[in-house]
């Protein structure tokens, strides 16, 4: 066996135990009895009591899935001992703390990680006045638990963040003071931050450059589309986006940075690149992409999402690239074993991933038969759209319950489109930072693209084209799944040889 193979084992084993403790909570006692006798097969092992390797392999992956349960139990006694949400539903607080991230500014209100001691709190204030980045602030008001119900938790979409604790529009008594470097060295290190500053004043002037250019609801697309930004789209153009399918094109997600990363490498390939030089420029566009987009968690996870599937498509083994994503997939949940439970776009960054590597390739090679190989590079467009979101749609209907029917269609009209909205977004913004003209000049064939976006969304955004699902069991995920599993084994025997 392989070491790749065995490593691949171990990485399954320690997402496994994560899996168990989120759902069964295991005693410490199973805990004590699987380090035992995965043990013990080690030791006879060794002790060439047998002379099977896979005995010594065995016993590995069972101390790795003690160790993937005991991380996420790690996780849960530092959610239950934090201090700052002791106090919640307590009476009115004063806090005092750091800004930690760039501010969430939405149209009549904006929301504030603010970093005290080891905790984070979320407070929703009023729009103005505006606050910055490490700005340190005083709060007065009472901290709460963030809700949930039966259809979302806001409690586990914070906490996967680190967040356990809520205040709704507090008093701010005092902004603007200096925090020590020692107390900002807390949230990050000095470089990061120097470096996230910078980002985040960029990131601004490109603001600034879209909202000369554009009018809503054009800017707003626009800054979602570059920026990941989405607080400015409002809550009618989101329901359009949803009901056609394509919100995620808005936001920095997974499957969007999967799915550009697709579309990218297919047309450096167009345009004349080696396969190689194309790979190399499509990670560094991706790069770029999430630097500017402010380095979320939620970002960074997403770009290195579709660095893998370049990577995979670049080593041309399919049973590598799944291994690598799998192996980064380990090291993620070490930092974060929450977000393997409770963060859906890092269950969908995943799946979409798996979907490109294993179905694309099939889909591609049908469709270049049927086509005669005369449109490879839409094709490749289409079976990538295709691949990422048959493989994600049953988490989708499983979370949100939700699923767009016409998705597939608006998808394929609309992602190739993208990369050029990007591309003059981009030289537009950019250059309108330089020159207002020169960016005004660029910003016209931007303008007809988001103004063809927009036609597809209004034309296919009918009620009819959205199924509501409610209460789906777990147990439909799971025979979903095997479905798709089955069907694309399936096909690969049936045709990736005879094509």
């Amino acid at each position: 066996m392989s070491p790749s193979k065995i490593l691949f084992y171990f990485c399954l084993s320690f997402i496994a135990g994560i899996f168990l403790q989120s759902v069964f909570k295991i005693p410490q006692m199973f805990i004590c009895g699987i380090l035992f006798f995965g043990a013990a097969l080690i030791f006879i092992r060794l002790l060439r009591f047998a002379h099977n390797d896979e005995i010594i392999i065995a016993g590995f992956c069972l101390l790795f899935l003690s160790l993937g349960i005991l991380r996420m139990q790690i996780s849960e006694f530092n959610i239950a001992n934090d201090k700052l949400s002791k106090f919640n539903g307590a009476e009115k607080i004063v806090l005092t703390g750091i800004i930690s991230s760039e501010p969430d500014v939405r149209d009549t209100f904006q929301k504030l990680k603010i970093k005290v001691g080891d905790s984070v709190v979320l407070a929703t204030t009023n729009r103005y006045p505006e606050y910055n980045y490490l700005d340190t602030i005083k709060i007065t008001g009472n901290l709460e638990t963030p809700p949930e119900d039966d259809e979302f938790s806001y409690k586990n979409y914070l906490m996967k963040d680190g967040i356990y604790s809520v205040m709704l529009y507090p008093k701010v008594s005092a902004i603007g003071e200096s925090a020590s470097g020692e107390e900002l060295n807390k949230i990050t290190p000095n470089i990061v931050q120097n470096l996230y500053s910078g980002i985040l004043f960029l990131k601004q002037k490109i603001r600034d450059s879209i909202q000369y250019n554009f009018f809503p609801p054009e800017s707003s697309i626009l800054e979602g589309i570059i920026l990941g930004d989405s607080g400015s789209i409002s809550q009618d153009l989101k329901d359009k986006l949803s009901i056609a399918g394509v919100r995620h094109i808005i936001a920095v997600s997974g499957t969007h940075v999967v799915i550009l990363s697709s579309i990218i490498m297919s047309l450096f390939l167009a345009i004349g690149f080696r396969r190689g030089n194309a790979f190399y420029f499509s990670i560094a566009s991706i790069l770029f992409y999430v630097i500017l987009t402010g380095l979320h968690p939620s970002g960074v996870r997403a770009g290195i999402m579709g660095g893998l599937y370049l990577l995979a498509q670049k080593l041309g083994r399919q049973s590598f690239g799944i291994r690598v994503i799998v192996l980064a997939c380990a090291v993620m949940l070490i930092f974060n074993p929450l977000l393997l439970f409770y963060d859906v776009g890092f269950q969908l960054s995943f799946l979409a991933v798996i979907g490109l590597i294993y179905l694309e390739p099939i889909l591609t090679k049908i469709l270049n038969f049927v086509a005669k190989n005369k449109i490879k590079n839409l094709i490749k467009i289409i079976s990538a759209t295709l691949s990422a979101q048959i493989f994600t749609l049953p988490i989708l209907i499983y979370s949100f319950g939700k699923v767009s029917l016409i998705s597939p269609i608006t998808n394929l009209l609309i992602l190739p489109i993208v990369y050029w909205m990007m591309i003059f977004g981009f030289l537009s913004s950019f250059l309108g930072i330089l020159s207002t003209t020169l960016g005004w000049i660029i910003s016209i064939p931007c303008y007809f693209l988001l103004q063809y976006f927009l036609w597809i969304i209004d034309f296919f955004s009918k009620s009819w084209a959205i199924k509501t699902f409610e209460n789906v069991h777990w147990i439909w995920l799971v025979i979903l799944y095997l479905i798709i599993i089955f069907c694309t084994k399936f096909l690969h025997r049936k045709f990736m040889q005879k094509f």
